[in-house]
């Protein structure tokens, strides 16, 4: 099927579509996605660090314990939201580098790859122990805060039946939220492969 020149009002007929045309479509439209979801998991960490700010400082001028523990569910939202965002950029990338890009390269029959920076900044030297690095940001930023907030709590004593019971669930939802965290660094070097998807993760 052949792609014509000419252009309808609303876009291009059916008819004139390749299927080249339609995988480069996809292509823009899989990196605008992509794109977006960058920007809002990056702003996701300032929107943390704005939150435990504000909540440290909510206890201090109220004297009130109790309050950091807003701080676990408040960083486990922000952080899984996060991890949702980071999952879907790097299933984005598989896909492209997989799937995508050698369906088109197969079309054109290109020698090399036709997306060759979607692998390319993979297999860099120093790729591993950024990721170790950024793993390390990550648990500091969305687990570590409600850890030390729930040890703070426990330390002052004083517990009713709801606090208590509030305190268990908290540490649970850290504890997942950290071991999720872990489970998609994707720390290896080369390969296209990404972590097998938790069912929780949508």
């Amino acid at each position: 099927m052949s792609f014509a020149a000419r252009s309808e009002p609303h876009g291009l007929r059916w008819d004139e579509v390749s299927l080249g045309v339609l995988l480069t479509q996809e292509y823009d439209r899989l990196k605008e996605e992509q794109s977006h979801r960058i920007s809002t998991r990056d702003n996701l960490m300032y929107a943390t660090l704005v939150s435990i700010a504000g909540v440290v400082l909510g206890t201090f001028q109220t004297g009130s314990v109790n309050l950091l523990l807003l701080l676990p569910p408040v960083c486990v939202v922000l952080g899984w939201t996060y991890l949702v965002n980071d999952e879907k950029i790097s299933a984005i990338g598989h896909y492209i580098r997989t799937d995508l890009g050698p369906r088109l390269g197969a079309m054109v029959g290109a020698a090399q790859p036709v997306f060759g920076w979607e692998g390319s900044h993979r297999s860099d030297r120093r790729r591993r122990s950024r990721k170790l690095f950024q793993l390390a940001i990550d648990l500091t930023t969305f687990c570590l805060p409600g850890m030390i907030a729930i040890v703070i709590r426990c330390v002052r004593g004083d517990f009713s039946v709801l606090s208590a019971t509030a305190v268990a669930v908290e540490i649970v939802m850290v504890l997942f939220l950290t071991q999720q965290i872990a489970v998609y660094a994707d720390l290896r070097r080369h390969g296209d492969g990404i972590p097998p998807r938790a069912e929780a993760v949508r």
